[in-house]
């Protein structure tokens, strides 16, 4: 059976009565939006404060390939199997983008028998935060060109703006667009251009945002442009936009609520990428989990050279969140690509390029158990054709490093399949009372705090940047002295060449661009070749998405 087709098999119990029986949550603090979808009251959220965190899990992931890896599958197959052993856990996941669900993946919601559900609502529409997310940003957008028309009061210099439109979906001929044309009456001609909503900097003030206050004093620190002469800084707050920004958020900001197929809970909140932005779900959500339960799954973005390092670096350094333990997801068909093989030879067993690629495997594990300083189970997510030779071998390299590998078998047998994960995850939990590390220290200068990721923890030699980057970069460091650095990067290498299998050294790290965040608190800083609005593949998955007369969709996989 196909993902979707086992969703809609499946029997759901309405989410209000559920969050009742499983965490005591009274009807009256959740938002329904039908049956099985809600959202969890702030006030509720505020009840909370008081009580002592559980313990929070991250699942992280080898570098990404044709092949995947299975991280959200396994984040949800983890949480179900902790549930079945009797520990009370949730799952915190990230909504799934637009983009990636009509482009190349078909959705994210998990697979096989360990999803969260109700799937098609998941990766469509959901609760409508995306879209409340794409409004506020582009009314803040519409205002700087209105503020132009009426006069300039601020002096923006029309060249320097940037702050681009955002849309949630793949749409590379949107990438640098010209507006105002056609006529005075449509304001001033000006160069522009779109982002993919998940890499709005509004979606991430939004997952790190912790109140309403919060977010709207977030939202008014967005420097949109600069002024004509000295270069100062123009903001949301300038423009008197973040008040009514905030008011389209209001209701998106608190965390939504569904389950899994096994009938278990999971807050699905907020979904910045982690290639191009910090790829972790709110901290709303998470925080609400881990006052709510013993034990709290989350995920973050793509391998852990991106998503891992920014939520050690970023989300943990905010918001002072401390992960027990990680779960490392690795399989035998992507490393075997790791190690040169096609992706239509990844069914048939080859120890030798196995072994090849494991240097991938070896890379993340150390910078997860060295750098960021967390204990690391690493999670072999089984398929049909892995063989026992090829299981040994990565049970092996794994041991040889100091770490244990465990087989799962969730996609196939739900959180049955994943027992044995939740047992060895548990036993690190217990034996570890070590903080976390960061890569890099605040007091770093910008220059210093990129090089640092880059050497430690992509293997390359050093960073370069054309001189009018280099010295936007001394610019802005000095500027914001404390913030954290978000490298936007391919997630198909540890390098900037998406081609660079296995774990390349020695390389450059090639920046083209940097970008202040300063309502999220971060400089976004572009590696490589790397776009902020991806484009659509030869053949999408939107040409497989299809809905039947009784309202039945069919496609998303």
């Amino acid at each position: 059976m196909s993902d979707i087709a086992i969703a809609q098999a499946a029997t759901l119990q309405p989410i209000a009565q559920l969050a009742e029986k499983r965490f005591a949550i009274p009807p009256e603090h959740l938002v329904p939006y039908g049956h099985f979808k809600a959202k969890l009251s702030l006030d509720y959220i505020r009840e909370l404060e008081a009580r002592e965190d559980g313990n929070l899990i991250l699942v992280t992931a080898i570098s990404p390939t044709p092949a995947g890896e299975g991280k959200t599958t396994t984040t949800v197959g983890l949480g179900d199997a902790m549930n079945r052993l009797g520990h009370q856990t949730i799952m915190c996941l990230r909504e799934p983008s637009l983009g990636p669900c009509f482009g190349v993946k078909g959705g994210a919601a998990g697979g096989g028998y360990a999803q969260v559900v109700p799937m098609e609502d998941i990766n469509l529409h959901f609760t409508g935060d995306f879209h409340a997310i794409g409004a506020a940003h582009n009314l803040l957008a519409a205002m700087i060109d209105n503020h132009i028309n009426h006069g300039n009061a601020l002096g923006i210099d029309p060249r320097l703006i940037t702050f681009k439109r955002v849309v949630d979906m793949n749409d590379r001929a949107l990438r640098q667009v010209v507006l105002g044309l056609g006529g005075t009456a449509n304001g001033y001609v000006r160069e522009g251009g779109f982002d993919i909503t998940v890499a709005s900097e509004v979606m991430a003030i939004f997952c790190l945002a912790t109140s309403l206050e919060d977010l709207k004093q977030r939202l008014s620190r967005i420097v949109v442009g600069y002024t004509q002469g000295d270069r100062a800084p123009v903001t949301a707050s300038d423009l008197k936009a973040h008040g009514a920004m905030a008011a389209l958020l209001k209701d998106a900001i608190s965390p939504n609520i569904v389950q899994t197929l096994e009938n278990n809970l999971a807050l699905v909140h907020g979904g910045p990428f982690a290639n191009i932005a910090h790829g972790c779900n709110s901290v709303t959500a998470t925080r609400t989990a881990l006052k709510l339960a013993d034990y709290v799954v989350t995920e973050a973005g793509f391998g852990a050279d991106l998503g891992a390092e920014k939520f050690i670096d970023i989300k943990c350094r905010m918001t002072g969140l401390r992960p027990r333990a990680a779960v490392l997801v690795a399989t035998a068909r992507a490393l075997k690509y790791h190690g040169g093989v096609s992706v239509d030879r990844l069914n048939e067993e080859n120890i030798d390029a196995l072994r090849a690629g494991c240097v991938n495997l070896e890379r993340h594990l150390r910078n997860i158990t060295e750098h960021y300083g967390l204990p690391c189970i690493v999670c072999i997510n089984h398929f049909s054709n892995d063989t026992d030779d090829e299981v040994t071998v990565l049970q092996e390299r794994a041991a040889a490093l100091g770490a244990e590998a465990v087989v799962a078998r969730h996609w196939a047998d739900g959180g049955r399949g994943a027992e044995d994960l939740a047992r060895a995850v548990l036993a690190r939990i217990e034996a570890n009372e070590d903080p976390h590390r960061y890569v890099y220290a605040d007091e770093l200068a910008l220059w210093d705090k990129i090089r640092t990721v880059a050497t430690t923890i992509y293997g390359a030699s050093g960073i370069s940047a054309p001189p009018k980057v280099r010295q936007e970069i001394e610019t802005l460091g000095q500027r914001y002295p404390d913030f954290p650095v978000c490298i936007a990067k391919t997630q198909m290498s540890f390098s900037t060449d998406p081609s660079q299998r296995g774990a390349p050294e020695g390389h450059e790290v090639e920046i083209s661009e940097v970008r202040v965040s300063a309502g999220a608190g971060f400089i976004v800083v572009l590696a490589g070749n790397m776009m902020t609005m991806p484009g659509l593949p030869r053949s999408p998955a939107a040409e497989r998405i299809d809905v039947d007369s009784a309202g039945r969709i069919t496609g998303l996989f």
